[in-house]
């Protein structure tokens, strides 16, 4: 079986102040470089694929080099929006992978066990999320009058991680749905289930955080400070 990792880092950042966050140095190397090693060390991933903005592929394939992420032998460059840059991506691989997983370029705590985890559970469904339940409750409001709709049972909810893993005839089919159809999910596992296949969760980490603003940076660097182990 034949897994291919795709690792969209496009984004423009601009919760983060417009800067590139995948580049942005976490406990001494670049953020990015924690996603790509933990799928590097993960036994099951043959191939990484980095997506990365234009004018960054030559820096990027540098950065990939220093660090020996000997299994991202392409890097692609990115679309308009992180669901673009996924498909560009796809569009490159070669018809003989059997799964790909999906991974933020900004969650520098996977580790390998999670995504070993994530791939093991893929058997008899079409995807596979991680998932952590929210602590906080959730509420619905009318944007209108910002007021409370409606309270959601928190049992019920959960906050979605990557890696996201998928039979590769499945994501490719969803994102060619939704090219067609002009529709733009948040996550992967939306477009698979809009085409009505399988996604399965499984428990993910707290830790797996999203460096999203430059508050994330702290708790990234509070939780290393704590000998994060993963």
């Amino acid at each position: 079986m034949r897994i291919v990792a795709i690792v969209p880092a496009a984004g423009l950042g601009r919760r983060f102040g417009n800067d590139r966050k995948p580049f942005i140095y976490l406990g001494g190397r670049p953020l990015l470089i924690w996603a790509l090693d933990a799928l590097q060390n993960a036994s099951e991933i043959d191939e990484i694929i980095p997506v990365v903005r234009e004018e960054e592929l030559l820096s990027c394939a540098e950065m990939v080099d220093e660090y020996k992420i000997t299994k991202a032998r392409m890097i692609v460059p990115g679309g308009r929006e992180r669901q673009d840059s996924v498909y560009n991506a796809l569009k490159s691989i070669n018809s003989d992978a059997d799964v790909v997983v999906v991974h933020d370029g900004v969650r520098p705590f996977a580790g390998a066990e999670l995504i070993s985890k994530c791939i093991a559970a893929l058997d008899g469904v079409d995807g596979v999320v991680p998932t952590v339940m929210p602590k906080d409750t959730i509420k619905i409001i009318d944007q209108k009058n910002s007021l409370v709709s409606s309270t959601l049972d928190r049992s019920l909810l959960r906050a979605v991680q990557t890696p996201q893993v998928f039979r590769a005839d499945v994501i490719i089919k969803a994102y060619e749905a939704a090219a067609e159809k002009n529709f733009y999910a948040t996550d992967d596992a939306a477009l698979v289930e809009h085409i009505g296949c399988k996604v399965k969760v499984v428990d993910g980490l707290y830790t797996n955080i999203k460096v999203t603003t430059p508050e994330d940076i702290n708790i990234a660097e509070f939780l290393l400070s704590r000998g994060l182990e993963f």
